[in-house]
């Protein structure tokens, strides 16, 4: 994942002027256009919201229209200089802000075409991460960075997990179907899989119930299954979480190297023995 602070400026002077405003919050003008940018953002969300509300949409809507071109033209502007002011172009493109910035623009394009879609417009929000970088929080924005590596390296250990839990929905689904002999929310085997899911995850939705002893029985049995089977995927993170936090306080003490493995014994850098 590619961080804002790592893209390199332009060599000419206004576009590093600008690269210092835009990617930087140190100088008062960069701290300014960051604030503004983050306002526009809370309103642009806000106008969206109250797009859905048929009461506020119906006195407002030409307040909203208007509103709404004019701060997205703002963004639309704000993204070309991103991509203007940074020699890494292509890294800034495809980065985890600039793929935001983007899909924060493509709905408002796509509305003039299909109506429905400024609604996805609500994915602007996801730019609010750089909150973090604005009121110098990058702290906690590396911790976002450990949960995400946590994620990647267990994700083939919850791959497995979900195929299992899809197997024992699909079988105990089509035991339901059986046992619960056709009864209404259990007509067919998809039907009573989807019953299987709801239980099995604790939501509980209530509009499907088994009827019969067995399948009441059946039901309680699932119902205690999914609190443990909840526990899974949590205990598989944390544990990931656990090693890479153990991994980052390890650090070689000759070149600073902080990528080191649990059984290292000497840096992959240097060379050096590790303590």
């Amino acid at each position: 994942m590619e961080r804002e602070h790592n893209l390199v400026p332009e060599d000419v002077l206004w576009k590093r002027f600008l690269y210092r405003i835009i990617y930087r919050s140190d100088t008062k003008l960069g701290k300014l256009f960051d604030v503004i940018l983050l306002s526009l953002i809370l309103i642009s969300t806000l106008i969206i919201m109250m797009e859905s509300v048929p009461a506020y949409d119906k006195k407002l809507h030409i307040f909203f229209i208007v509103f709404e071109w004019i701060i997205s033209m703002f963004f639309t502007a704000e993204y070309i200089m991103r991509i203007a002011v940074v020699k890494n172009k292509r890294n800034y493109i495809f980065s985890f802000f600039g793929i935001i910035d983007f899909l924060a623009l493509v709905p408002f394009y796509l509305s003039l075409f299909f109506p429905i879609t400024k609604y996805f417009l609500i994915f602007r929000m996801l730019r609010m991460l750089r909150i973090f970088r604005i009121f110098n929080l990058m702290d906690f924005m590396n911790d976002g960075y450990l949960i995400v590596r946590a994620l990647k390296n267990s994700s083939r250990k919850i791959y497995i997990f979900l195929l299992f839990l899809i197997i024992f929905s699909v079988i105990v689904g089509s035991l339901m179907f059986m046992v619960e002999g056709g009864r209404p929310g259990f007509e067919t085997i998809p039907q009573a899989i989807y019953w299987a899911v709801v239980t099995v995850t604790t939501v509980g939705y209530g509009d499907v119930s088994p009827i019969t002893p067995t399948g009441k029985f059946f039901a309680m049995i699932l119902m205690l299954a999914g609190y443990s089977i909840i526990a899974v995927p949590t205990g598989i993170v944390t544990a990931e979480m656990r090693n890479k936090r153990q991994n980052l306080e390890k650090v070689c003490d000759r070149c600073g190297n902080e990528d080191i493995d649990d059984d290292a014994r000497y840096c992959k850098q240097c060379g050096k023995k590790l303590a």
